[in-house]
């Protein structure tokens, strides 16, 4: 038995940090599809933006954590909005940088995906998934919010032990061009929705007071980060 973890573990661990194969380019531009597909159509986005939103509030409570903040629990709804609530002064730099992360972490972990697909490191990118949902799931605080987060992780639970490279390959690229097309879209639907009169206490709502930048500056940033990240993370993935 020890034998056999002793050797184990050295593969394990060779496995996790090694680098594997690129798809072929029509794996990539498939999975680009299949993304644009998820995203584009609004009947398809209302189920795929759940996703999203696991990112959106998983990017609030993890800087909330780095910034010194006590993360005190996230909820995900069937809307596909959420909320991280955090403890702390209510001022001041860390909580800006918490209010400025959500928007902006489905774009930047897409782009830090694609640079790990751009180095082969396709494991490395699933396991590090699956360690942020577990790590998440922890702090969910209602029945929904734990069914969503369960259910994403436990498709990249699957894949990455059940698979084979060829199918975690297509996974991983098409979970990172997710998130970087679908990084794209929130920031307009949350300008559409300023428009209009709504959405008084968003992300950007809440960034204009906390510095008395005008909330149209912050949208702007968020729509400069996902655009940058598409372009930046589509070459990686494309090889350009």
């Amino acid at each position: 038995m020890a034998s056999t973890a002793a050797t184990a573990l050295p593969d394990l661990w060779d496995r996790l940090v090694g680098t594997q194969s690129d798809p072929d380019l029509w794996v990539v531009i498939a999975t680009m599809a299949a993304a644009l597909a998820m995203v584009v159509p609004h009947t398809l986005w209302r189920l795929s933006r759940n996703a999203i939103t696991i990112a959106h509030e998983g990017g609030h409570g993890l800087v909330a954590l780095l910034t010194g903040r006590q993360l005190t629990g996230i909820r995900l709804h069937s809307d596909t909005s959420g909320l991280t609530l955090s403890r702390g002064k209510p001022h001041g730099l860390g909580m800006i940088l918490t209010a400025a992360s959500g928007y902006t972490a489905p774009p930047l972990l897409g782009l830090g995906g694609a640079a790990l697909l751009g180095a082969g490191r396709i494991t490395l990118l699933l396991w590090l998934a699956t360690a942020l949902l577990v790590a998440m799931l922890v702090m969910i605080r209602n029945a929904y919010g734990v069914l969503t987060v369960v259910l994403t992780g436990g498709a990249f639970l699957l894949v990455s032990w059940l698979t084979g490279p060829q199918v975690q390959a297509a996974f991983a690229y098409a979970v990172v061009w997710f998130l970087l097309l679908g990084g794209v879209r929130p920031a307009f639907e949350l300008q559409a929705k300023r428009s209009r009169g709504g959405a008084g206490d968003s992300d950007a709502d809440q960034l204009s007071r906390l510095t008395h930048v005008p909330a149209g500056l912050w949208l702007f940033l968020f729509h400069a980060v996902s655009l940058c990240a598409l372009l930046g993370g589509g070459r990686w993935l494309l090889g350009l």
